[in-house]
């Protein structure tokens, strides 16, 4: 089950962090993407960090949004920085237990299986 917090209310150029963990699991087993909806447009698959912990980020959101990792409380963080209006969405964490195959390593599944419940972020200019 995937634990999400974090989000807001920020102005233009403010930051916010979201947090996303797996209850009763590490979460450095897990691949994660976070998806955002904004009202009227379709889900935008915004970070990842695959199995081996590689990250790749939406041309929207690359230089300004960070996934970090911290072992010690066993969550995930989107840190977003230089928020604009159009950052204002629903955010979702999604993960999935990433598999391993001798022929490619460890590599993520296909769909991810558990979601978090969503949080809200608002961004004023």
């Amino acid at each position: 089950q995937v634990v999400q917090s974090g989000g807001g209310s920020a102005q233009s150029g403010g930051s916010l962090r979201l947090s996303c963990g797996v209850s009763g699991d590490t979460v450095a087993r897990y691949c994660m993407t976070w998806f955002r909806q904004a009202p009227g447009k379709e889900r935008e698959e915004i970070a990842t960090v695959d199995g081996f912990g590689r990250t790749t980020y939406a041309k929207s959101v690359q230089d300004r949004f960070t996934i970090s990792q911290d072992n010690t409380q066993n969550t995930r963080y989107l840190q977003m920085n230089y928020l604009e209006p159009e950052d204002t969405a629903i955010y979702y964490c999604a993960a999935g237990a990433r598999l391993f195959a001798l022929s490619r390593g460890f590599y993520c599944p296909l769909e991810l299986e558990y979601w978090g419940q969503g949080t809200q972020v608002t961004v004023s200019s």
